[in-house]
C-alpha cells in the first residue's frame, strides 16, 4: 500500500519537529519553499501543514507562516459520534498484550473482512485484551481476556508494533499519528454476531461455539484512504456496546 503523498510529507516535518530540527517557537519553510523542496503541489503541502495543525504540532495564520506549537501532538483521537465513544473507553480500561506480529497477504476472505483488494499485504498485530490490573494476576486461570484484537497496519509501520508492546493502553491508530502524522479523520464500524471456532473459543477461555461479537474497524484519513483495520472478537457475555439516540427537534413544530 502506499500513503498518500501528504502524509509522507507530514510524517517528515513531525519528525523534524520531534528531532528539534524545527524548535518550538521557530517557523517551518513557508509553503512555496517546502512547494519546491518536495516537488509537489502546493495543494500537497497545505494538507500536510493541515495534518500537523489538527495534531497541535504547529499553528498557522495568514501572511505570518507556520509556527511550531509543540514537540508533541494532542492526545489521541477525540470521537464526535456516541457511537464510538466506546473505542477510547475501550483502549483506556483495556491493556493490549501482543501476541505476535507477523506480514500477511490478503486472501478472499480477509480481503472481504478488511474491504481490500485480495492479495493486499499487511502487517498483523494480535493482541489478547484484558481489562486494567488483570496483568498483576497472570498466569492466573482466574484472568479472563476481555476479547482478541487483530490489528492490520501498512507493512511500512513496523516499528509501531514495538510502540505497540511498550504502550499497551494507547490506541495503534494514536500510535500512528504520533509517529507518522497520519491522523485518524474517520472511522467506520460494523458489529457482527458468530459462533466461536475452537481456536478462537481457547484463545478466549471459552467453549467452542460460544457465541461472540465481531467488531471491525476501519481507520481512514483525510484523504478518505484506510491505513489501519482493526477486528475484534468479545464472547458476547463479556463486552457490550451501548449509544444514546435523541429525537431530533422540528424547529418548526
Amino acid at each position: 500500500m502506499n500513503r498518500p503523498r501528504f502524509a509522507e510529507i507530514a510524517r517528515e516535518l513531525t519528525e523534524g519537529i520531534a528531532s528539534g530540527r524545527f524548535p518550538v517557537g521557530s517557523y517551518l519553510p513557508t509553503e512555496l519553499e517546502l512547494r519546491d523542496q518536495y516537488q509537489t503541489s502546493r495543494h500537497t503541502i497545505r494538507a500536510a501543514l493541515h495534518e500537523l495543525q489538527q495534531l497541535g504540532f504547529v499553528s498557522r495564520r495568514k501572511n505570518a507562516g507556520t509556527r511550531v506549537e509543540s514537540a508533541q501532538p494532542r492526545n489521541g483521537f477525540r470521537p464526535t459520534l456516541a457511537s464510538v465513544d466506546d473505542l477510547v473507553q475501550f483502549g483506556s480500561e483495556n491493556l493490549r498484550e501482543v501476541q505476535s506480529v507477523e506480514e500477511v497477504v490478503a486472501d478472499a476472505a480477509l480481503a472481504d473482512v478488511l474491504q481490500c483488494d485480495e492479495g493486499e499485504h499487511w502487517l498483523r498485530i494480535s493482541s489478547l485484551r484484558v481489562e486494567r490490573g488483570a496483568q498483576r494476576a497472570r498466569g492466573s486461570a482466574r484472568v479472563v481476556p476481555v476479547g482478541w484484537t487483530d490489528v492490520y497496519v501498512d507493512p511500512a509501520y513496523q516499528d509501531v508494533a514495538d510502540q505497540a508492546r511498550a504502550e499497551p493502553d494507547t490506541l495503534i491508530s494514536s500510535l500512528i499519528e504520533t509517529r507518522y502524522g497520519r491522523r485518524v479523520a474517520e472511522i467506520r464500524q460494523d458489529v457482527s454476531a458468530l459462533i466461536l471456532a475452537p481456536e478462537m473459543a481457547l484463545r478466549l477461555k471459552v467453549d467452542a461455539g460460544t457465541a461472540a461479537l465481531r467488531v471491525v474497524r476501519q481507520y481512514l484519513d483525510a484523504a478518505g484512504k484506510t491505513f489501519e483495520v482493526s477486528v475484534t472478537v468479545h464472547p458476547g457475555e463479556r463486552f457490550s456496546i451501548s449509544m444514546r439516540l435523541q429525537r431530533s427537534v422540528d424547529e418548526s413544530s
